[in-house]
C-alpha cells in the first residue's frame, strides 16, 4: 500500500495503524545493471541532509528477480556509499548497529530498479510498547487488531478468548473499545530524521491521548489452561491499567462456558511440529469442534491456525477461510458460524504426515 501526503500524516499514520507493519518514505529510485550502479545511485542521495552522522544505521536490503549474485555484498556497498558520502560531507563516517539503530535503511531490488526509503517507525510497529512479557510463540499485536477486524468485532460485542496466552488479543480488542492509539506507548524512527518537527509531533499525540477513555469494565474475556501463561497475561493487563477491566479464567478450553448469549469467539490454538505432537492435536481438534458446537451455539468461532492438516479435524465446516501470516508463518484464519443443532462433517481416521 502506498499514500502520499504531509508529515503530520506521517505521524498519524505510525501512531494510529492497529494493521501496518512499517511506514516507509520513498525517497529514490533508479536503474541499474549491477553493484557498481548501486553504489553510485546510493552515493549521490543526500544523506547529511536527512539524518545527522553521529546516528547509527542499518541496511536491509530485499530483492525480487534481481540478478545479483550476493544481496550481502550489496549491502555492504550500500553501506560504503553512504559513509563516503557522510566522509565528504562532514568529514566523519556513521556507525552500523544492526540491533537497534537510530536510522534503518531499506533498498528493494527488481530485475532493474532499485529503490531506497528510510523507515520512518523504527521498530515494527506490531510492537505497541506495552508488552511486558511474552508467552512462547505470542500473537503479533497487528495480526490480532487485523483479525478483530475480518472478525467483524466492534466494542460492545461480547469477546472471548479460551486460548488467551499472553493475552495479545484482549489487549488490542480492549484498545479499540477505550479509543488508545496503539504507537501511544511507543518512539518511532521519524524522531531521529531531520525533518522532524517535534511541536507539530507533541500536538498530534497530545490529542491521541486526550480522547482516550478510561479503563472500565468490558464485554472481553479470556482464559487459559496454564495458570503461568495467565500470570503473563495479567501482568501485560496491568501495564495498560486493564486489570480490573478484562475478566481472565483458568480453565480448558473444552470445558470453557460461554461469557454471554452470543459473541465472538477467537482463539489460536498450539500447532504441532514433531510427530508426537502432531498425533495429540489430531484427537484434541475434533474436542474443540465438539466443545464449540455444544456450549457455544449462538456464537461465530474463528480458529486460527498453522497447521492446516490438523484444522480439517474440527470436523465442522467452515464457513471462510482466510489466509495470513504470523511474521514468516503461513496461517488460515477459518470462520465458524455456530448454531444449535449444527450439522458436523463426519471426520473419518486421519493420517499425520511424517
Amino acid at each position: 500500500m502506498a499514500f502520499s501526503g504531509s508529515w503530520l500524516l506521517v505521524y498519524r499514520v505510525n501512531l494510529e495503524s492497529r494493521i501496518a507493519s512499517r511506514v516507509l518514505w520513498q525517497i529514490a529510485d533508479a536503474r541499474y545493471r549491477d553493484e557498481d550502479d548501486i553504489y553510485r545511485a546510493a552515493l549521490g542521495l543526500r544523506w547529511p541532509q536527512w539524518f545527522d552522522v553521529g546516528r547509527t544505521i542499518r541496511i536491509n536490503v530485499t530483492a525480487v528477480r534481481s540478478p545479483l549474485r550476493s544481496l550481502d555484498f550489496t549491502t555492504l556497498r550500500i553501506k560504503d556509499a553512504i559513509c563516503d558520502r557522510f566522509r565528504d560531507a562532514t568529514g566523519r563516517r556513521p556507525s552500523v548497529d544492526t540491533h537497534a539503530p537510530d536510522v534503518r535503511i531499506h533498498v528493494f531490488l527488481t530485475a532493474d530498479t532499485v529503490t531506497f526509503y528510510l523507515d520512518t517507525s523504527g521498530d515494527a510497529l506490531f510492537k505497541r510498547g506495552w508488552r511486558k512479557e511474552a508467552g512462547t510463540a505470542p500473537l503479533r499485536e497487528n495480526l490480532a487488531a487485523g483479525i478483530l477486524k475480518l472478525a467483524g468485532w466492534r466494542p460492545g460485542t461480547p469477546l472471548y478468548d479460551p486460548m488467551c496466552g499472553s493475552g495479545t488479543l484482549l489487549i488490542e480488542a480492549a484498545l479499540i473499545a477505550l479509543d488508545i492509539a496503539p504507537g501511544s506507548r511507543r518512539g518511532f524512527g521519524f524522531e531521529k530524521i531531520a525533518i522532524f518537527n517535534r511541536a507539530e509531533w507533541q500536538r498530534c499525540l497530545d490529542a491521541a491521548k486526550a480522547r482516550e477513555r478510561k479503563p472500565a469494565a468490558l464485554d472481553i474475556h479470556g482464559s487459559d489452561l496454564y495458570g503461568d501463561v495467565l500470570k503473563t497475561a495479567r501482568a501485560n493487563l496491568a501495564a495498560l491499567g486493564l486489570e480490573n477491566a478484562i475478566p481472565l479464567k483458568q480453565v480448558n478450553v473444552l470445558e470453557a462456558a460461554p461469557p454471554a448469549a452470543g459473541g465472538i469467539l477467537i482463539a489460536n490454538p498450539p500447532y504441532g511440529v514433531r510427530l508426537e505432537e502432531k498425533q495429540t492435536l489430531a484427537a484434541f481438534y475434533p474436542k474443540l469442534g465438539d466443545a464449540l458446537k455444544q456450549r457455544f451455539a449462538g456464537w461465530t468461532a474463528y480458529i486460527l491456525s498453522a497447521d492446516l492438516q490438523l484444522a480439517k479435524l474440527i470436523g465442522l465446516k467452515p464457513s471462510k477461510r482466510t489466509p495470513l501470516y504470523n511474521g514468516a508463518l503461513e496461517c488460515r484464519l477459518f470462520e465458524f458460524k455456530l448454531v444449535a443443532g449444527q450439522m458436523r462433517r463426519r471426520v473419518g481416521a486421519a493420517k499425520i504426515p511424517e
